[in-house]
């Protein structure tokens, strides 16, 4: 039993274990939610993971993000978390995109290359290009909703996107999702109606892949910054890691 994922083996199983290792898992955004994707999956001995954003820390993920602290601020996202990867486990082979991923950049990826794929970017467009690429290779897929303007984490569930409702994003993709024919899709999401945020006072916000859940369906040049906080990203985060651990070891509880 390796004594760095011992504990989790004495709840899973050896073999449990050996499926995680010989997973590859394709993180798509690595920020306030899938940041904490990442961490998890590391800590729980995921194999393999690709990691796709191409944005660079700054100052204002401080307040939610794992892999922000000052030291890592203007440095991108990716490098930072293969970094954080390798310190927890050597062994994981990790592959990074400094890619915004929409349907022009989809060409990069081979989706039949992963065991499961993690949608936690905030584009409309991309999600439902990686929700349709996924589906299309038969791998599983989890998405999530709207984690801005929320501050009750007790609140997040895992369910059909069809079963979902409050989340202005989830109503956008529920809608798309019809249109295309996607006929099931596992999501996390939150039935708390968002905080209208306060009046943002500052300048230097760069989060250029930051979007409102209300102009979440507009894919709008213009975004309204949504308020966040350290404590409900971070639950989303782990949420949709626990349903992939799950998932790929076949126990459910």
């Amino acid at each position: 039993m390796s004594d760095k994922f011992s504990r989790t083996e004495l709840l899973y199983g050896a073999e449990a274990m050996e499926k995680l290792a010989s997973a590859r898992v394709a993180v798509f955004g690595v920020g306030g939610v899938g940041g904490y994707v990442v961490e998890a999956l590391a800590r729980s001995g995921v194999g393999a993971l690709d990691l796709i954003d191409n944005d660079e820390v700054c100052a204002s993920n401080l307040n939610r993000q794992i892999i922000a602290t000052t030291k890592t601020i203007g440095k991108y996202k990716v490098d930072v978390a293969e970094e954080r990867i390798h310190d927890i486990n050597p062994d994981c082979k990790v592959r990074t995109y400094k890619t915004f991923f929409l349907p022009e950049t989809k060409h990069q990826f081979n989706f039949s290359d992963y065991d499961y794929v993690v949608d936690a970017i905030d584009t409309v467009t991309g999600k439902l290009t990686i929700i349709e690429m996924a589906k299309e290779a038969n791998i599983p897929v989890i998405s999530s909703m709207g984690a801005g303007n929320k501050i009750n984490p007790s609140m997040f569930e895992v369910a059909d996107i069809y079963e979902t409702s409050i989340c202005p994003l989830a109503k956008v993709m529920r809608h798309e999702c019809k249109k295309r024919g996607i006929r099931d899709l596992k999501v996390v999401y939150s039935k708390e109606k968002p905080i209208q945020p306060q009046a943002d006072t500052s300048k230097s916000e760069n989060d250029n892949n930051t979007v409102s859940q209300e102009t979440a369906g507009r894919d709008s040049k213009r975004r309204a910054i949504p308020g966040s906080t350290a404590f409900v990203p971070s639950v989303v985060g782990l949420i949709i890691a626990g349903e992939i651990i799950n998932d790929i070891t076949g126990i459910k509880r």
